[in-house]
């Protein structure tokens, strides 16, 4: 199989069960959009992908609210050359009665499309830069199949950074992004409550989450994890930062400016997420990546695919300074104390600051001491 074909059931054959429904949203999903719609194809019984921008996205978008990169175009390639089962439905604004092309309010609206167009027996909600491995995949759907009481899936997330050999991990990514709910059983009367997290209620109300529930921790213990590359690329990174800025539901007023100072010139590396209140830091990654990833890399490696790659000579310089490390250590050591007594609260709330302003402080310091390391090593 080349790396740019789409893997046929002789490559990897899905594992026979529930019919799923893979629902998409996306706003400039390049360099991505090919090789998501590629690692589900096979699994799929359907594939929604619902493209176009929110109004606080755009700056990011044309003046008729879609993407700016050819995302849409590679939708239509797809569906053209790639599709031979007639699996790819593609949904934009206008299709849904919009004509400005903008979908309205906050991606809720995106995600009940695809939702509403459903005709699965599940419902699996990919991000355009969200990839698992394919034996993962077919695990999942063979767990769906020999326990129909499953509800609702979630995964625990590898998320990358400035590149595929890098990840970050942090206080945000150990709490509230720690488990991202993704599979959801669906059939007549469900409805899909919230995208924030993703929510889906059955035809009695219910949300899913309160039936049976297979949740990241039990999957990781498997060895299985959704790949979010999320902040590889600089044009990834600045589009979703210009996007945080604007929307109401983030407070991330200075995202902008993080993507410059703190993802392209690495000014603090303890603020490395883009959720960059709370410390974070990078390491490096061990793994496997899923085929569709590797196959992209052969593309970019190869000149097929052309996108501006960030630098990484100052992450290596990073990883290689014991103090750093060290630093990186002792983040991970304060976090869980400063987590137990913030959620206890009362007299134990000075405490929790007091943690997390010393883990602060203790970056500081070891970050200057990193500093100077580095520029002894150059």
């Amino acid at each position: 199989m080349t790396s740019s074909a789409v893997p046929t059931s002789d490559d990897c054959a899905a594992t026979e069960g529930p019919r799923v429904t893979f629902g998409v949203i996306v706003l400039n999903g390049e360099p991505f959009t090919r090789y998501c719609l590629r690692a589900v194809y096979p699994f799929a019984h359907q594939i929604i992908v619902v493209e176009g921008a929110v109004p606080a996205a755009a700056s990011i978008a044309s003046p008729d609210g879609h993407s700016t990169d050819g995302t849409l175009d590679s939708l239509h390639e797809f569906k053209r050359s790639e599709d031979p089962d007639d699996k790819l439905l593609i949904v934009t604004a206008e299709d849904s009665g919009h004509p400005d092309g903008f979908w309205p309010g906050e991606k809720h609206e995106q995600s009940a499309a695809f939702a509403r167009r459903a005709t699965g027996d599940y419902l699996w909600q990919v991000d355009v830069d969200e990839f698992y491995h394919s034996g993962d995949m077919r695990a999942v759907l063979r767990m769906l199949h020999e326990d129909p009481k499953l509800a609702t899936v979630s995964f625990r997330q590898i998320p990358f950074w400035g590149g595929f050999d890098y990840i970050n991990d942090g206080w945000y990514l150990r709490r509230d992004a720690r488990i991202i709910h993704r599979v959801f059983r669906w059939g007549p009367g469900y409805r899909y409550v919230a995208h924030r997290p993703p929510t889906i209620h059955d035809a009695a109300g219910r949300d899913l989450r309160s039936l049976k529930w297979l949740d990241g921790d039990t999957l990781a213990r498997r060895g299985i994890y959704m790949h979010h590359y999320s902040l590889v690329f600089p044009k990834q990174v600045r589009e979703k930062c210009a996007y945080y800025q604007h929307a109401d539901w983030t407070a991330r007023t200075r995202a902008a400016e993080w993507a410059e100072d703190g993802y392209m010139r690495l000014t603090n590396p303890f603020r490395v997420h883009n959720v960059y209140n709370h410390p974070s830091w990078l390491e490096r990654f061990r793994g496997r990546h899923p085929e569709q990833i590797e196959a992209l890399r052969q593309d970019i490696a190869e000149g097929r695919l052309r996108i501006e790659l960030r630098p990484t000579d100052d992450v290596e310089r990073l990883l290689r300074s014991p103090v750093y490390n060290s630093a990186c250590l002792a983040m991970k050591l304060l976090e869980r104390p400063q987590r137990w007594a913030a959620s206890v609260g009362g007299p134990l709330a000075r405490p929790a600051k007091l943690l997390r302003r010393a883990a602060v402080k203790a970056g500081r310091l070891l970050r200057t001491h990193g500093d100077e390391q580095v520029q002894r090593a150059k």
